[in-house]
């Protein structure tokens, strides 16, 4: 297998595509991961090494159409995989979330594709209006339980951590849950925000804790918290995100309060592994509610870290995952379908091919 990803330290590639490897091991297979290089002339070298495996998984990336097509005349099957609404603009583009181009792009990349792998039913739905049904296979993103430490929920009555982790690209959600935030640390004079990531905001009204992201450190990290929250902005974006930072609190045995938005709304069962808040006031009772009962935060982080266990970590799903990358091999029907689109995409990349050296000359990047 080839998988072509964004990055080899990439979140996505690291939880939907490295987390898998060892199923795929055992089962034969060898797995080559390749970063897209910027430069237009080095990446179409690179889609055209796509000839030597038996599949390629594509991440995430869009490609313009000549080099779709490149990669789809090569690649003697293709697998796409998303965790993103990469069919539209993030909550916080300038421009608004919708995109023509991402979205012909989108609609390229999966017609072209032997199968897509999505991680939530929001990106089920609007990848089957697109495609038949049966090419599209959810895989939610899976988590490693082992690799977390539950946390030690005492009775001592000393600052509350309230943790939350993540990139750089998701820091502006902590700012739009200002007021919330503020609103729980008025309840709760004791309240500490633990950010773990690269970047820290500053929230007023809220102690911040900057905590240096890495991926050796991140599940001790969590470890030392109470309380882990997520807040998504209510769009169809954050219906595409696949709850990582969620999944990553109840493996480490952490109650989550969350906004029911998303993800989050399925995740996170109200009462038994956290709460879902919507208003200030609501966000103010959970916190409050949690911080001063560690016998509950012990309850709920129990139930949700079994909940992971038993629906969203990797041993409960690399079996389909390898399944899936047999089947679109051995497959015949699949077979057929892939000799038209190499036949497809052939008829397209004699328009483009010429083309290909004049625009690595001036390092056109996607």
């Amino acid at each position: 297998m080839l998988a072509l990803v964004e990055g080899t330290d990439h979140v996505c590639y690291r939880y939907r595509i490295r987390a898998f490897e060892p199923a795929l091991r055992r089962h034969g297979w060898t797995i080559d991961t390749v970063a897209l290089h910027r430069n237009s002339w080095s990446r179409h070298q690179q889609l055209r090494s796509a000839t030597d495996y038996d599949v390629v998984l594509l991440q995430r990336r869009l490609l313009p159409p000549w080099q779709l097509a490149i990669l789809r005349r090569h690649a003697r099957r293709l697998i796409y995989d998303i965790d993103d609404a990469v069919f539209m603009r993030d909550s916080y583009a300038a421009k608004g979330p919708y995109s023509r181009r991402r979205l012909a792009y989108f609609w390229a990349t999966v017609y072209f594709s032997d199968a897509i792998v999505v991680g939530n039913p929001y990106l089920w739905q609007r990848t089957t209006s697109f495609v038949n049904r049966e090419k599209v296979m959810l895989i939610p993103t899976c988590v490693d339980t082992a690799g977390y430490t539950p946390a030690q929920h005492t009775t001592s009555t000393a600052d509350t951590r309230l943790v939350w982790i993540g990139q750089q690209s998701t820091l502006p959600c902590l700012t739009l849950a200002g007021e919330a935030l503020r609103e729980a640390a008025r309840h709760a004079p004791n309240l500490e925000l633990a950010v773990v990531s690269d970047r820290y905001p500053v929230v007023p009204g809220v102690r911040v804790a900057p905590r240096r992201w890495s991926s050796e450190s991140e599940a001790a990290e969590l470890a030392r918290a109470d309380i882990g929250m997520s807040w998504l902005p209510d769009d169809p974006w954050s219906r595409g995100k696949c709850g990582l930072k969620v999944l990553q609190y109840m493996a480490a045995g952490l109650p989550v309060v969350a906004n029911p938005v998303g993800m989050n709304r399925t995740m996170v069962e109200h009462g038994r592994t956290g709460f879902l808040a919507e208003t200030p006031s609501e966000w103010a009772k959970a916190i409050k509610r949690l911080s001063g009962d560690a016998a509950l935060r012990t309850q709920m982080g129990v139930a949700a870290r079994r909940r992971v266990c038993e629906s969203y970590s990797v041993a409960s799903w690399d079996e389909q995952f390898t399944g899936l990358v047999q089947r679109v091999v051995e497959n015949k029907d699949v077979a057929r379908l892939a000799g038209s689109l190499k036949r497809a995409a052939g008829d397209a990349i004699c328009t483009v091919e010429p083309s290909i050296r004049e625009r690595s000359s001036v390092g056109a990047r996607t």
